[in-house]
């Protein structure tokens, strides 16, 4: 018996919107990435995101941990985008602590 080596192609793939998806969920690639780097298995991935397959997870950090350089510096982008969005939300949206406080002070008798 001979065991049948094949390239296998990881399974993300790029959303309308720019972002990496994970196999056929829409869990985000920082989110698997990031949950990795805190120390999290992947079983327990799989469990947090039941919409993942264990072998998409695993497959998806083994081309996190060859592809390091390339997956971190997307990994910087994405967080300069959402950065970038708080941002421009923190211009348009007003100070919603101002209002918490006058509703919690409302609650008081």
């Amino acid at each position: 018996m001979s065991l049948v080596l094949e390239r296998e192609i990881p399974p993300l793939h790029e959303d309308a919107t720019g972002a990496i998806r994970v196999g056929n969920s829409r869990v985000l690639l920082e989110v698997v990435i990031r949950a990795f780097q805190d120390g999290t298995s992947p079983e327990s991935i799989v469990y947090r995101y039941s919409t993942l397959s264990l072998s998409d997870v695993y497959n998806t950090v083994g081309y996190y941990l060859r592809y390091q350089a390339a997956v971190e510096a997307y990994l910087d982008q994405r967080e300069q985008l959402a950065e970038s969005v708080h941002q421009r939300l923190s211009i348009v949206q007003p100070d919603l602590s101002l209002i918490r406080s006058r509703l919690l002070s409302q609650q008081k008798p």
